[in-house]
């Protein structure tokens, strides 16, 4: 295969694809908008599971450096009522160790040859040339042609519009995130509810879920069933008053449970969650796909970075086994592609049923329990 890969999007999903690609000796270039690998957080804890995050990592010949990153005792899971009865508790192993995810980019960085990750380079827009190739433009005022480019770009793909009209659409779910350092030392009420891995506590609507990362670092996400309009009249500017009126709903709940909102030491973010159709798929475009959140976001569920890791893994080897045919190749990873972005999609659609519907938290202890 001598066509050069352009890809857009330098996080976990294209970064495998330059790797997968690297190890069978195909050339690509990723573009990203960020000035460095360190130019933002890379948020928190992820989970990687032995059907496709660990496929991907195993495909690009990472699985030892990966092996050095897991936090052993971070799979433990419990459930949790408002006033802070534990209604579930396990701190088995499920075959999906936890790692920090900004590690996990960086072991993916690392074995990239240098030069093939182009940082500053945010895409302003892109166009076909026709007979399968296209320009991408940048910021700066440079341009790139390319016979093939993949948007591994996220939500608000800027390479989605040359296959799809799909847009994302806001699901009525939001999250507000928080971190809380060395909580055993200065909240211990509030580390032992947590406990060694990730807890969640839950009613109908809303939910406190939290990650134990490394040491005492617990970080949170605040989950409320609420429009945009509610969350746009809170000024997250303004930490203090933003926190109060979000600790607000929480009345009532137990205290060891609101000190995860109300003592947290960075300032509370609003994340709003949003998600492609379940079933968005395009007709096959000669010379572009799209790999991760940009040809499948779904409301978060554990799924999106072995997703896009696993998209990643799987058309560069469809390219590498097929190096003369890459409209054959493409066409065979986006049929599986969307067959497992609409699995996904759904079941991540029950399980926030089964986390914030009416009958939660029963509902959800029921399914670890196998009662459902």
């Amino acid at each position: 295969m001598r066509t050069h890969v352009t890809i857009i999007g330098a996080g976990l999903g294209g970064l495998t694809l330059a790797r997968v690609l690297h190890v069978h000796g195909i050339p690509a270039t990723v573009y990203e908008a960020e000035a460095s690998p360190t130019a933002r957080s890379q948020g928190g804890m992820l989970d990687i599971h032995e059907e496709n995050g660990q496929l991907a990592l195993r495909a690009a010949g990472l699985m030892d450096e990966f092996s050095g990153l897991i936090l052993e005792g971070r799979e433990a899971t419990r459930i949790l009522a408002s006033d802070g009865t534990v209604l579930f508790d396990d701190d088995s192993t499920r075959g999906r160790p936890e790692v920090q995810r900004g590690e996990l980019r960086q072991i993916l960085l690392d074995s990239l040859p240098a030069g093939t990750v182009r940082w500053g380079h945010k895409v302003s827009g892109v166009r076909s040339l026709g007979e399968g190739r296209h320009e991408v433009t940048f910021a700066e005022g440079t341009a790139v042609e390319t016979g093939l480019l993949v948007g591994a770009d996220g939500a608000w793909s800027r390479v989605r519009p040359l296959l799809s009209e799909a847009r994302p659409e806001y699901i009525g779910r939001s999250f507000v995130e928080t971190w809380l350092f060395d909580s055993d030392a200065r909240h211990p009420a509030a580390a032992k509810a947590a406990g060694g891995g990730s807890m969640s506590a839950l009613a109908p609507g809303k939910g406190i879920q939290v990650h134990r990362e490394s040491g005492g670092t617990l970080h949170t996400y605040v989950a409320l069933d609420k429009p945009q309009d509610w969350f746009a009249a809170i000024d997250f500017t303004d930490a203090a008053t933003a926190t109060a009126r979000i600790a607000r709903e929480f009345d009532g709940w137990a205290p060891e449970l609101t000190a995860l909102i109300t003592a947290g030491d960075t300032p509370p973010t609003l994340r709003l969650l949003n998600a492609l159709p379940l079933d968005h798929r395009w007709d096959r475009v000669p010379g572009v796909t799209l790999l991760g959140d940009a040809a499948h976001l779904s409301g978060p569920n554990g799924e999106g970075a072995n997703l896009a890791m696993y998209d990643g893994s799987e058309l560069g080897t469809a390219l590498a086994a097929r190096p003369d045919d890459i409209e054959g190749a493409l066409t065979v990873y986006e049929q599986a592609m969307f067959r497992r972005g609409v699995e996904a999609a759904t079941d991540g659609a029950k399980l926030h049923e089964l986390m914030f519907g009416d009958n939660s938290p029963e509902s959800l202890v029921a399914m670890f329990t196998g009662h459902a």
